[in-house]
C-alpha cells in the first residue's frame, strides 16, 4: 500500500523554509548585535545586552505564545511572530541610525516574541507527518537552519557598509525576510486534530510533567546544550574583533558554526531511531568537550572555525535528542504547557549566557570563557548518566 504520508510533503517543505528564515534572523542578530551594541553602549561589558534582550524577550514571551497557539492555532500564531519580526527589525534599524543603545535593546527584546514562536517550528514539524516519521520530521526542519547558516552571516557581511550606518542594511533585510515568511506560512496547512481548543489546564499539571525523569533530563539537555552554544557563539564576534581578525573572518566562522548546527539534521533523526536519544545526546556532550579543548589551543582563524563547527554539531545532537526525548513525556493535550516550559528554560539559560559572554570576554578573555563553559557540560553529562542508569533500554518510540 503506498505511503499516504511521505516525509517531505508540501507542508513540511514550507515549514523548512520558514525555519531557514527564522535562523537567518537569529544568526544575523548574533553576528551584528554584539558589535552594534559595543559601538553604542556606555561601557564595553554591556556590549551583548542587545543579544541578551533577544533571549530575555523570548523567555518572557513563551507563556504568551503558548496561549496564542492554544487559542488561534499554529498558523496565525506563527504569522503574528513573523509580523513582530518585521516591526522589531525596523525598530533596531532606527536605533542604529539614531545611535540609541537602549532602543536597540528594546528592539531585540521585542524580537524575542518571534524567537519564542520560531522555537516551536520543530514541534509543529512532528504534526505534519505520521508518528513513525516524527523524529525525522523534527530533524529535517532543524536542518532548514542551513539556509540561515549561509544567508545570515553573509547578509551581515554584504550589508555591513551599504549605508553610512554600519549594519543598517542587515536590519532592513531582516524586515523583508519577515514579510516573505508571512507569505510562506500562509500556504502551510496544520491539521485540525493538532489544534488545541481546550484550556491550558487540561491534562496533568506542569509540576507533574516536570517531575518525570525523562522530561527533566530533556529540559537539562536542551537548555544547557543551548546555553553552552550561546555562551561561546555570542562571544565569538567580540573575541575575534579583540584578536584583530576582520569581520569577514567572523562571518566565515559563524557560517560554518551554523552549518555544523543544522547540517546533521539530515541524518540525526535516523541516528536517534537507530541508537536512541540518550546515546546521541551523549555524543553531543562529547563534542562540546572537544570544542572547548580546541578553543583553548589558540585564537587563530582555523581554531575559531574548527571549535565553533564542532560546537554546532554537538548542539544539534543534544537539542534534537532532547526534543525527541521530551515528546515521549507528555500527552497531546499537554503539549502547549510542556513545550512552553522547555522553551522557557532554554531562553532563561540563553539570557544568562548572553549577558555572561559579553562580561567574561571583555573582562576575563576567551580562555576563561571556555573554561567556565565546562560546568554546564559536566552537569549535562551527569544528567544523561543518571537517566541511563534509570532505564538502560530507553529508546524513542
Amino acid at each position: 500500500m503506498p505511503n499516504r504520508h511521505p516525509l517531505l510533503n508540501k507542508n513540511l517543505v514550507l515549514l523548512i523554509i520558514c525555519q531557514g528564515l527564522f535562523l537567518t534572523n537569529n544568526v544575523t542578530f548574533i553576528a551584528i548585535n554584539g558589535l552594534v551594541g559595543l559601538s553604542l553602549s556606555p561601557s564595553s561589558w554591556m556590549a551583548t545586552l542587545p543579544v541578551m534582550g533577544y533571549v530575555v524577550g523570548a523567555a518572557f514571551s513563551t507563556s504568551i505564545v503558548a496561549k496564542t497557539q492554544n487559542y488561534f492555532g499554529r498558523k496565525i500564531s506563527f504569522q503574528l511572530g513573523l509580523l513582530v519580526a518585521v516591526l522589531s527589525a525596523l525598530l533596531c534599524a532606527y536605533a542604529a541610525i539614531s545611535k540609541n543603545f537602549w532602543l536597540l535593546v528594546l528592539g531585540t527584546f521585542i524580537a524575542g516574541y518571534y524567537s519564542a514562536n520560531g522555537q516551536l517550528y520543530r514541534f509543529a514539524a512532528a504534526e505534519l507527518t505520521v508518528a513513525s516519521q516524527r523524529d525525522k520530521a523534527v530533524s529535517w526542519v532543524l536542518a532548514g537552519g542551513i539556509l540561515g547558516a549561509v544567508i545570515g552571516p553573509n547578509l551581515a557581511s554584504w550589508t555591513q557598509n551599504i549605508f553610512e550606518t554600519a549594519f543598517l542594511g542587515a536590519y532592513i533585510s531582516l524586515s523583508i525576510a519577515g514579510v516573505i515568511g508571512i507569505g510562506v506560512m500562509q500556504f502551510i496547512h496544520f491539521p485540525d486534530e493538532f489544534k488545541t481548543h481546550h484550556s491550558l489546564g487540561a491534562g496533568r499539571d506542569l509540576k507533574t510533567i516536570l517531575q518525570q525523569p525523562v522530561f527533566l533530563v530533556a529540559v537539562i539537555g536542551a537548555s544547557l546544550g543551548y546555553g553552552v552554544m550561546n555562551l561561546l557563539m555570542a562571544a565569538t564576534p567580540l573575541a575575534m574583533q579583540i584578536c584583530g581578525l576582520p569581520f569577514s573572518d567572523t562571518a566565515l566562522v559563524l557560517e560554518w558554526h551554523v552549518i555544523g548546527m543544522f547540517a546533521p539534521g539530515f541524518f540525526t533523526g535516523s541516528l536517534i531511531q537507530r541508537f536512541g536519544a540518550l546515546k546521541i545526546m551523549g555524543a553531543g556532550v562529547a563534542l562540546n568537550f572537544l570544542c572547548i579543548v580546541i578553543a583553548l589551543t589558540g585564537v587563530n582563524l582555523h581554531q575559531f572555525l574548527i571549535a565553533l563547527f564542532v560546537l554546532g554539531v554537538g548542539w544539534n545532537f543534544l537539542f534534537t535528542g532532547s526534543t525527541t526525548l521530551a515528546m515521549t513525556a507528555y500527552k497531546p493535550e499537554e503539549k502547549d504547557k510542556a513545550q512552553a516550559a522547555i522553551n522557557f528554560f532554554v531562553f532563561g539559560t540563553m539570557a544568562f549566557t548572553s549577558f555572561g559572554s559579553g562580561a567574561l570576554i571583555t573582562s576575563q578573555g576567551w580562555n576563561i570563557l571556555n573554561l567556565g563553559s565546562l560546568l554546564p557540560v559536566l552537569i549535562t553529562a551527569a544528567a544523561l548518566l543518571w537517566l541511563s542508569t534509570q532505564n538502560k533500554n530507553i529508546r524513542t518510540p
